[in-house]
């Protein structure tokens, strides 16, 4: 119990890490999901929990028409941390980072040209959409890499404090 309500906090604090002033994309919620799905051993605590810290986090800063597109893309950066359950090294945490990071910039985007109407709807249009997020995509590579550091980094640390975090069993 004390591991999921650690876990569980640390993925709350990530979520409204979102309220307080940052760079564009430079947020912890793509590193909380990739973290939700290394450490909740239950798959449906590692898929609810970030979701509903994501959920709490936008009732203050509102919902928009791609919120599906968002949700749909940290419920799959989720399911890759799943991958990261046998060995979190901090090379495969970096790697797995840069794939959350291109994870969300792909469904996300694509979620702007379908539901936006600011690019014609066309091949051209996606590719549109795409190029003129690029700016953004940077910002989201380092807010993935530095606050995966930090949620990967600290439980680690706090497991060889406190011992009762190591798993012994599903939570």
């Amino acid at each position: 119990m004390k591991q999921w309500v650690v876990l569980a906090l640390m993925v709350l604090a990530a979520a409204f890490s979102r309220l307080i002033p940052h760079p564009w994309n430079f947020t912890a919620v793509g590193a909380m999901a990739l973290f939700a799905g290394a450490y909740f051993s239950a798959k449906k605590h590692s898929l609810i929990v970030p979701l509903a810290a994501l959920f709490l986090s936008d009732l203050f800063l509102g919902f928009h028409a791609t919120l599906v597109f968002v949700y749909l893309a940290f419920s799959l950066v989720v399911t890759l941390g799943w991958s990261l359950r046998e060995q979190t090294s901090p090379a495969r945490i970096a790697a797995f980072s840069v794939l959350t990071s291109a994870l969300f910039f792909v469904v996300s985007n694509f979620g702007v040209w379908i539901t936006g109407g600011m690019y014609a709807f066309s091949l051209q249009g996606l590719a549109e959409c795409f190029v003129a997020a690029i700016p953004f995509f940077g910002n989201q590579i380092y807010g993935d890499l530095f606050f995966s550091a930090i949620l990967f980094g600290s439980y680690e640390t706090l497991k060889n404090i406190v011992p009762e975090l190591v798993p012994s069993k599903q939570v």
